[in-house]
């Protein structure tokens, strides 16, 4: 049973940073490609970053582009994202998963969600 669990995620000003970690279980992890998601109240949840197996090819979404960074351990079994420059807008469950590309972003392959780590960045 794959089993994902996201943490780092707290209360933050505008213009700050965090540290979103995901490890994950149940699967063997240097075999996925890994994905980030978030979904802010209200709103369908959205891909935010992407990272192949090896982590020698990423993705991120128009909004994030130049302020996140994915990265990986895979002796570890984590999944980081480096969130830098936080918005207010930026505010939303956080979630990570396995995932692909796509022609307009990225989409989940399995359907192994976990909780969550909530982001709230303040104005």
């Amino acid at each position: 049973q794959v089993q994902v669990v996201e943490s780092g995620g707290g209360l933050v000003q505008a213009g700050g940073s965090l540290r979103l970690s995901c490890t994950a279980s149940g699967l063997t992890f240097d075999r996925y490609d890994m994905g980030w998601f978030r979904q802010a109240p209200g709103k369908e949840r959205e891909g935010v970053s992407w990272i192949n197996w090896s982590g020698g090819s990423t993705y991120y979404a128009d909004s994030v582009q130049g302020r996140f960074t994915i990265s990986r351990d895979n002796a570890k079994n984590t999944l980081y994202l480096q969130m830098n420059s936080l918005k207010p807008e930026d505010t939303a469950m956080y979630y990570c998963a396995p995932a692909a590309r796509t022609g307009g972003g990225i989409r989940n392959v399995l359907d192994a969600w976990g909780q969550g780590t909530l982001v709230t960045v303040s104005s």
